[in-house]
């Protein structure tokens, strides 16, 4: 709450010194000037022309030891796991590297699509990267990790040698080798300014059309019959992660069956306030717990409900399989190792041993 608290000051800080600057005004008691520090800190973003890229460097091999230890869990060892996340590497070959266009793109036959097939610059990753990897402790990373990393990547799409070292002096270099670097339009009148090949005009020019229209859909929590399946089934598209699995789409909008009389409601009895569960949950929360486990319910993880009845009274266990992680127990899908506290971790572990109670 407090880092939010902060970039909404921050954010608010800088609107009010640009509206001052704009109409050549002060205005007294109200915020002041950001100061160069704090817009730095959150000017962050690489463009494709790599503006806003911090000087340094990184190696593959180096990419190589921060990748096992902090994202293969959840991209695999080469970057192809489709268990947690879609694969990152994948379906480019050495013509893609010449041509600058990925030909299994324009296959409808191919299974899938990877990171590196559809990405067009070395920006979009290393941005990425820095911003929101890993998913446990984004930003964390330091700039020699990310450059590293970012090569790692690169070498395992066969883009650099395994001896290349990334820095902010060749990057632009390797922009020229992606496997998809002329699969990115910008004649869509969007982009601003003149830069990266852009124009005024919109490559589109489509027309109103004024006849045969489809009656106006009413708002509700469906979709309507004639739009319900037009880019595809939803299901197929949804990924694991998060208990949302999507309509069946191909399939017509089930009816719903008609109202029952709902009997006189009965006031329940007061449920005793459970504060263990009500702590240990609020730590699950700010340990980022929950982004894969529910309480009854899987969601990537199991719940821990599901825990509990398997490993009821065994604390010090949990405890340790918190701290380092592990796969097999529970399914294929590894659980990195966590960076808690004990205090926390035992907290947790006890909770889940006396049953995952709310």
């Amino acid at each position: 709450m407090s880092r939010f608290r902060d970039a909404v000051l921050t954010v608010a800080l800088l609107a009010v010194a640009g509206v001052a600057a704009a109409q050549g005004a002060k205005y007294p008691g109200v915020g002041r000037d950001a100061t160069p520090k704090e817009v730095a800190k959150w000017d962050i973003d690489v463009r494709p022309d790599f503006k806003g890229l911090p000087a340094g460097s990184g190696s593959v091999a180096k990419g190589q030891d921060v990748w096992e230890g902090k994202c293969a869990h959840c991209h695999g060892v080469f970057g192809e796991s489709g268990e947690v996340f879609s694969p990152l590497i994948g379906g480019t070959t050495a013509e893609d590297i010449k041509t600058g266009r990925v030909a299994n793109l324009n296959r409808s036959d191919y299974p899938g699509r990877t990171t590196i097939m559809k990405v067009a610059t070395v920006s979009t990753l290393w941005d990425y990267i820095n911003r929101a990897m890993p998913w446990t402790a984004p930003k964390t990373l330091t700039t020699e990790e990310v450059y590293s990393v970012t090569a790692f990547l690169l070498n395992l799409a066969n883009i650099v040698p395994d001896n290349f070292v990334l820095s902010d002096k060749n990057i632009a270099e390797v922009q020229a080798r992606m496997p998809n670097r002329n699969g990115m339009t910008t004649q869509h009148a969007m982009w601003p300014g003149n830069e990266f090949g852009g124009v005024k005009k919109p490559d589109t020019a489509n027309k109103l059309c004024m006849k045969d229209c489809t009656p106006e859909p009413k708002v509700a929590s469906f979709l309507p019959d004639f739009a319900r399946n037009a880019h595809g089934n939803l299901q197929e598209q949804n990924r694991t992660v998060g208990p949302q699995r999507g309509a069946d789409t191909t399939k017509p909008e089930p009816k719903a069956g008609m109202p029952v009389a709902a009997a006189a409601p009965v006031a329940a009895a007061a449920k005793p306030e459970n504060n263990e569960a009500k702590a240990a949950i609020a730590l699950l929360n700010k340990h980022s717990c929950t982004a894969c486990h529910g309480v009854d319910k899987k969601i990537v993880g199991p719940g821990f409900n599901e825990v509990a009845k398997k490993q009821a009274g065994k604390t010090d266990y949990l405890v340790g399989k918190i701290k380092a992680g592990g796969v097999g127990v529970y399914g294929q899908i590894p659980m990195p190792a966590q960076a808690l506290p004990d205090a926390d971790a035992k907290q947790i572990a006890e909770w889940i041993s006396k049953g995952a109670s709310k």
